[in-house]
């Protein structure tokens, strides 16, 4: 429980998901969470989106957003190169787009500013 924490939406703190089921950081590129749950709070678009330009470039995903505001808080990608490759089909959010409510210290953190014990997919 010490590292826990519930993610929220930035824009109107819906909750979105939580640390349990977080299962990837990126940070290099992209600056994401990436769990393979999320709450009902979470909807995606039908339609598939295609990266033009920057780190999506080339990638096929659909866009997450919050159920209650509407902000965009991340993507589930559908198709992407071989570097990207291990977050097909996961729940990816934004760093920048949510906030982060620390369970222990019961407090709201930037996301960009948590940095939760090493998860990854890649191995």
């Amino acid at each position: 429980p010490e590292d826990c924490a519930v993610f929220q939406c930035r824009g109107c703190w819906a909750v979105l998901g939580d640390s349990l089921h977080l299962c990837a950081q990126e940070e290099r590129r992209l600056g994401l969470l990436v769990c393979f749950k999320v709450t009902n709070d979470v909807v995606w678009e039908d339609s598939l989106m295609i990266g033009l330009e920057g780190t999506l470039l080339g990638c096929a995903y659909n866009a997450l957003s919050c159920r209650s505001c509407g902000l965009i808080v991340g993507f589930i990608l559908i198709s992407a190169p071989s570097d990207l490759a291990y977050l097909r089909g996961f729940f990816s959010f934004f760093k920048d787009s949510i906030l982060c409510y620390l369970l222990k210290n019961q407090m709201i953190i930037e996301a960009s500013k948590v940095t939760f014990p090493a998860v990854t997919l890649k191995e």
